[in-house]
C-alpha cells in the first residue's frame, strides 16, 4: 500500500477498521493507496457499532465520498455472520451482534473478520509474508492473535474461530488471564506482559532505554524473546509454517527482540537441526496491517 493526500476518479472508497484493545485505527483506501488514517479509543463493546459507524461518517466528510466497503477486524470469536462471541481484551463483548448492526447503519457492504486474520492477510497480499505458501501471522498487542493464510487462502477452522493463540496454556497454572484461565501466552508474551516484565513502565520509555544500551531494559527484552519464541516454537511444531510474521503494536520495537527472538525460536524448536527453521519477520504494515487486511477481505465478499 502507497500513502496518498488526496483522492480523484470514480474509484470506490474502501474502508478497513482495526478494533484494538485500547483504540480503533481506520484506513481509507482507494485503488492501491491509503487516503486516509484515523483513530479513536476502543469504546465497551455495546457502543463499537456507532462508533465505527461514525469513524467512517468522519472519512466520508473529510474525503467527500460515499464508502464502498466496509471490513472491520475484531479480536476474539468472530463468526461468519460478524458477531463477536467473546473477546477478552474487548470489554462487554459476548455474542456482539458486530455486523448486523453495522449493515443496518449504511449503505455499505459490511465484513466482520478476526483481527490478527486481517493482519496475517494483508501481509501476505502486499506485505512480508508477500506470495508466501504458508503464512502464519502473530499480534503482540493487548492480548495475542493469530492468523494463518495457506496456499492464499485465509484458514479459519470450522467455525471461524481458528488462530486464538493467545490462550495456548504455556505456565500451568500460571499468570490470571482476561479470559478467565491461568497461563496463557499472552499473559508473556504480549503488548501488556512486556509492560508487567518492565515494572509498569510503558513499552516505548523501555525500548528506548533498550535501545540505548540499559542492562535492565536489555533484560527485559530478552525475557519477553524468550517467551515470544517459547509459544511460536510450539505453534511451528504443530502448522510448519515458512513464514512467521510479528505484528501489533509491539513491532514498533522489533529491532530490540526479534534478533533475539530468532535464535530462541531455533533452540525450542523439535529438532532443530534436522528441518528447516521459518523466516521470522515484522509486519511491514506495522501497526495498520489489521485495518488494511479487513478492507482488502471486505474488498473481497
Amino acid at each position: 500500500m502507497t500513502g496518498a493526500t488526496a483522492v480523484s476518479g470514480d474509484e470506490d472508497v474502501v474502508v478497513g477498521i482495526d478494533i484494538g484493545g485500547t483504540k480503533c485505527l481506520a484506513v481509507a483506501i482507494r485503488g492501491n493507496a491509503i487516503v486516509d488514517v484515523s483513530r479513536r479509543p476502543t469504546p465497551p463493546a455495546h457502543a463499537l457499532a456507532e462508533h465505527l459507524s461514525a469513524m467512517v461518517a468522519d472519512i466520508e466528510s473529510r474525503l467527500n465520498c460515499q464508502v464502498s466497503v466496509l471490513g472491520v477486524g475484531a479480536p476474539g470469536l468472530v463468526t461468519p455472520e460478524g458477531v463477536v462471541r467473546a473477546s477478552p481484551n474487548l470489554r462487554e463483548a459476548r455474542d456482539e451482534p458486530l455486523g448486523p448492526q453495522l449493515r443496518a447503519m449504511g449503505n455499505w457492504r459490511v465484513h466482520v473478520e478476526n483481527d490478527a486474520t486481517a493482519a496475517a492477510y494483508a501481509e501476505w497480499a502486499s506485505g512480508a509474508a508477500n506470495g508466501a505458501r504458508h503464512v502464519m501471522m502473530i499480534t503482540l498487542g493487548t492480548g495475542i492473535g493469530g492468523g494463518y493464510v495457506i496456499d492464499g487462502e485465509v484458514f479459519r477452522g470450522a467455525n471461524g474461530f481458528a488462530g486464538e493463540v493467545g490462550h495456548m496454556i504455556v505456565v500451568a497454572g500460571g499468570v490470571q488471564c482476561p479470559c478467565g484461565k491461568r497461563g496463557c501466552w499472552e499473559r508473556y508474551a504480549s503488548g501488556s506482559a512486556l509492560r508487567e516484565f518492565a515494572g509498569g513502565e510503558e513499552g516505548e520509555v523501555m525500548a528506548a532505554r533498550a535501545s540505548r544500551g540499559d542492562s535492565d531494559a536489555v533484560a527485559v527484552m530478552n525475557t519477553f524473546a524468550n517467551w515470544v519464541a517459547l509459544g511460536l516454537a510450539n505453534l511451528v511444531n504443530a502448522f510448519d509454517p515458512d513464514v512467521i510474521v510479528l505484528g501489533g503494536g509491539v513491532v514498533e520495537s522489533a529491532n530490540l527482540f526479534l534478533p533475539s527472538v530468532r535464535v530462541r525460536l531455533k533452540e525450542h524448536l523439535y529438532s532443530s537441526d534436522r528441518r528447516p527453521c521459518p523466516e521470522v519477520h515484522a509486519a511491514v504494515h506495522g501497526e495498520r496491517a489489521g485495518a488494511i487486511g479487513a478492507a482488502l477481505l471486505g474488498r473481497l465478499r
